[in-house]
C-alpha cells in the first residue's frame, strides 16, 4: 500500500503515549506526591503548546511581510492567522482561572521542590518577544545577568540570530512606510490633516468658553488639559521633533510609518484601507492581551505568593507587574487614537486617491 495513503492510529498520529507520560510529579520522587503538582505541570505544558502555536503562525507571517510588497491575499491570510493568535491569548489568560483553583497552601505542599525551576526559563516565549520586537536594552532584568543567560549555548545562539534579524515590529514599519497615498499630486495628507485638527481644537476651545454649566475653574482645567492634547499632535507635524521623541525611547515607528498608521485609521471606511485597518487591530489586539496575561500572572502570583520571592530568584509579583506595563511591543499603535479626529473634520481626499482607494491597488498603476 502507498505509504501516504496508508492507515494511521488516532494514538500514534498524536503521540499519545509520549504526551500523557510527560507529567512526573518532583514531589512524588519524595515520596511526598502533592495531590495539585499534577495541574501545575498540565497547564503549563499546555501553556508552552499554544506558545509552540504562536511561533508558527507569527514566522509565516513574517515571511509575508519580509518578502517586500504585501499582496491582499496575503494580508488577509496574515491577518486570519493573528486572529487566530488572538484567540489562543485569550485562552492563554483563561488558564489561569484553572490554575488558581489550586489554593496556596496546594501549591506550598511542593513548591519547595520546583526550585531554581522558574518560568523565566522558557524558551518559547523568550523567542516569541524578540520575534515580536523586545529589545534586550528595553527588558526589565531581574537579576544581574543577561536573561539569555538561563538557556544552552545553542538557545542563546537563536536568540541572538532573532535580535539581528527583523521583528514584527519593524516588519511592519516597513510595510507601513510602503503605503504609497501619503502624496498624491495636489493633496498633502499632513498639511489637510493639521488643518483639520486646528479646526477641531478650536471648536472645542470655543465649546469651553461658551459652556455656562462650568465654572472658570473648571474652564480654565480643561483649556490646560486640551493644549496638552494639542502639544500631543508636535511630533507628527514636526518630523525632527518625532526623530527626537524616537531617540529617546517615546515612540518606535518611524515618522513616515506612524503618519500612513494615521492615514488607515482615519479612512478605514475607505474600501483598499479596510483591510490594513483590521492588520493593525490585530496586531493591537495581540499586545493588549500579552499585556493582560501578564497583568493576570502577577496578580496570581500575588494571590498565592503575596511577596515571596519567586523561584526563579525574582522579586516576584513586583517584577511581572513591571514587565506588563513595560514589554509592550505595539504601543505606538494604541497612541494613534490620540490623534484621531472625528469623521466630520476629516480632509477631502482628491477624486484621484478615492479612485485608488475603492480599487485594487499595484505598484504598476503608479507608473
Amino acid at each position: 500500500m502507498d505509504k501516504e495513503l496508508s492507515s494511521v492510529h488516532y494514538d500514534k498520529y498524536l503521540q499519545l503515549n509520549k504526551i500523557l507520560d510527560a507529567q512526573k510529579l518532583r514531589s512524588g520522587e519524595f515520596d511526598q506526591p502533592a495531590h495539585d503538582e499534577m495541574l501545575f505541570i498540565i497547564v503549563h505544558q499546555v501553556y508552552e503548546l499554544w506558545f509552540k502555536e504562536i511561533l508558527h503562525d507569527l514566522d509565516s507571517v513574517m515571511k509575508l511581510f519580509s518578502e517586500g510588497a504585501v499582496l491582499e491575499r496575503d494580508l488577509g491570510t496574515a491577518i486570519a492567522r493573528l486572529d487566530r493568535v488572538v484567540k489562543i491569548q485569550k485562552i492563554l489568560v483563561d488558564q489561569i482561572d484553572i490554575l488558581e483553583t489550586m489554593t496556596p497552601l496546594d501549591f506550598l505542599d511542593f513548591r519547595h521542590y520546583l526550585l531554581p525551576a522558574s518560568g523565566f526559563q522558557s524558551f518559547q516565549f523568550r523567542q516569541l518577544e524578540v520575534m515580536l520586537g523586545l529589545k534586550r536594552e528595553n527588558r526589565i532584568s531581574y537579576t544581574q545577568c543577561a536573561y539569555s543567560g538561563v538557556f544552552s549555548q545553542e538557545e542563546q545562539k537563536t536568540l541572538e540570530a532573532l535580535e539581528k534579524g527583523d521583528s514584527m515590529l519593524s516588519l511592519v514599519e516597513q510595510w507601513l512606510e510602503r503605503i504609497p497615498f501619503l502624496r498624491i499630486e495636489g493633496f498633502n495628507f499632513i498639511e489637510e490633516y493639521q488643518k483639520s485638527v486646528h479646526s477641531m481644537i478650536r471648536k472645542e476651545s470655543q465649546a469651553i468658553d461658551k459652556a455656562d454649566y462650568i465654572s472658570d475653574q473648571e474652564k480654565a482645567l480643561r483649556k490646560r488639559m486640551l493644549n496638552e492634547t494639542n502639544a500631543y499632535f508636535s511630533s507628527i507635524f514636526n518630523e525632527q521633533e518625532h526623530i527626537g521623541k524616537r531617540e529617546q525611547g517615546q515612540l518606535k515607528f518611524s515618522h513616515r510609518a506612524t503618519i500612513s498608521a494615521l492615514l488607515i485609521n482615519l479612512y478605514r471606511d475607505e474600501p483598499l484601507l479596510r483591510q490594513p485597518f483590521t492588520f493593525l487591530q490585530k496586531l493591537i489586539d495581540m499586545d493588549e492581551l500579552f499585556t493582560t496575561w501578564r497583568n493576570r500572572h502577577a496578580q496570581m502570583v500575588l494571590r498565592t505568593l503575596g511577596r515571596k520571592i519567586g523561584t526563579g530568584g525574582s522579586s516576584g509579583y513586583d517584577y511581572l507587574k513591571s514587565t506588563a506595563d513595560h514589554h509592550r511591543i505595539f504601543y505606538d499603535l494604541h497612541h494613534i487614537s490620540t490623534l484621531l479626529i472625528p469623521r466630520s473634520e476629516l480632509p477631502e481626499l482628491p477624486p484621484e486617491l478615492r479612485k485608488k482607494l475603492e480599487f485594487n491597488f499595484s505598484i504598476d498603476s503608479e507608473t
